[in-house]
């Protein structure tokens, strides 16, 4: 038996662990999620980097503020990425006009965003982030099997439809041999603005059934507040706009769940390669 995605065709050499966080769905907050996730994994003393391979439709740049950056070129082949809030990030936002859409068949955006990952002059990094583009096409399956992942985050929303298109998700990186680190689920209750109220209004307890069926950590849950949302449009994330709030804390908890499941899936790695060799 391999480790995981060890027939990878790209190498990052400059990043220890490549972490997808996907959805097979989209709206289900995946590129909030991983924002906060990073900056709350920058908050331990990581070297973090987030990759936006969201291609159609790629929000990371405003919900770190860096809407106006653009890559420099360093050397022959390499671009710069940009810093903001203690993380480095990468999009392809930067380098296509913000009004204009990617019109581009599978196979090519597959191929652009590898491109993009493996021309960034990343700096030494911990861990990566990929928000991957919802669903569990072209784009998905070449990416996972292209890239060194460590392990994939699912994130879905309680509600049967977005469960269904989650667990498309898992069978897909279990196919192409991909760790599944946990499932996150999101909105798993509106709080509201006014008085607090909490109502499961998409379901109860999706996220962790999902998780249970398919015997992987359930990482956590995480609300739908006006807050979070605010934060993002802002370009300053609930994890820099209110780093001492209940809600940072979870995305915190959450973070600390994802560090030990990495290192459970370098254990497993080392035990598989220790066996193979006897």
């Amino acid at each position: 038996m391999n480790p995981p995605n060890q027939n990878s065709s790209l190498l990052l050499k400059s990043v220890k662990h490549v972490i997808a966080v996907a959805s097979g769905k989209g709206g289900v907050g995946k590129s909030t999620t991983t924002v906060n996730l990073a900056l709350a994994m920058a908050r331990t003393g990581a070297k973090v980097g987030v990759l936006d391979a969201d291609i159609y439709g790629p929000s990371i740049p405003l919900m770190l503020g860096i809407e106006d950056f653009k890559p420099d070129a360093v050397g022959e082949k390499k671009m710069t990425a940009a810093s903001a809030h203690g993380i480095t990030a990468q999009s392809i936002g930067f380098l296509i006009n913000s009004e204009d859409a990617a019109i581009w068949r599978g196979p090519m955006a597959a191929g652009a965003l590898t491109q993009l990952m493996n021309e960034t002059a990343w700096p030494e990094l911990d861990y990566l982030f990929v928000d991957m583009p919802p669903g569990t096409g072209d784009i998905q399956l070449t990416l996972s099997q292209k890239v060194p992942l460590t392990g994939a985050v699912i994130v879905t929303t309680p509600q049967d439809v977005a469960l269904s298109d989650a667990r498309k998700g898992i069978q897909m990186f279990q196919k192409v041999n991909v760790p599944i680190l946990g499932v996150v689920e999101n909105m798993s209750i509106h709080i509201c603005s006014q008085c607090n109220h909490q109502e499961p209004i998409f379901g109860a307890q999706g996220g962790k059934r999902t998780a249970e069926q398919y015997q992987v950590p359930f990482l956590g849950a995480l609300p739908l507040q006006l807050s979070i949302r605010e934060a993002m449009d802002m370009g300053k994330p609930t994890l820099v706009s209110d780093p001492d709030s209940a809600i940072s804390d979870l995305y915190i908890q959450i973070a600390n769940q994802i560090v030990k499941q990495v290192a459970a899936q370098q254990q497993s790695s080392v035990s598989i390669s220790i066996s193979d060799d006897e």
